[in-house]
């Protein structure tokens, strides 16, 4: 078997395992989010990082959720890694959120106390000032996993790939909130 049908059947057995309750249950978070006119903040490292930037456009366009990605403000956020520390610039990022706010995780390993140290900072500022807390996250959920209101949890089919897997999985699962009847209010151009 070559590499591409063994990743394309990782990926189709990833999607056969992942919790549809999980997924539903943060459709729920949302629209209870944008009826209470939340913001959401999505907040991501490495490729996680990217893909909430993305995820913040389709929430924005698509479902009238007010959402911001600290990392798409890299003036902001050298400015908070320079004065506070790396590990502060999640939870500093957070300091105007209100209690009617979201955080969103998205992060292949959830964060653990000695890696992604922002995750789990901003998690605890989120839980202290009562945000509610989502994920989209791989492995055995992380810090996310054991700290969050609802999280989707990206089975581990292979090991080897997790990081892969967990980050393509995050656009997936993105995308079927995005694509929701409950959460969609605009269409898509296609």
């Amino acid at each position: 078997m070559t590499h591409t049908e063994t990743f394309l059947n990782e990926t189709a057995d990833i999607a056969k395992l992942i919790d549809l309750n999980q997924i539903e249950a943060m459709v729920e978070k949302l629209v209870a989010l944008r009826s209470r006119k939340g913001r959401l903040f999505i907040i991501g490292l490495g490729g996680s990082a990217a893909n909430a930037s993305h995820m913040v456009n389709d929430l924005r366009n698509l479902c009238d959720i007010e959402a911001c990605c600290p990392t798409d403000n890299i003036a902001s956020l050298t400015a908070i890694a320079n004065d506070s520390g790396f590990e502060h610039i999640f939870s500093n990022a957070l300091l105007h959120a209100k209690d009617c706010d979201a955080l969103m995780v998205l992060s292949v390993g959830g964060g653990t106390l000695d890696v992604s140290k922002p995750i789990v900072n901003a998690i605890d500022f989120a839980k202290l000032n009562g945000m509610r807390v989502l994920g989209i996250v791989g492995r055995d959920g992380g810090y996310t996993g054991k700290k969050a209101d609802c999280c989707v949890i990206i089975p581990t089919v292979e090991p080897t790939r997790v990081t892969p897997h967990t980050e393509a999985f995050q656009a997936v699962v993105w995308h079927c909130l995005v694509s929701h009847p409950k959460l969609q209010i605009r269409k898509t151009k296609w």
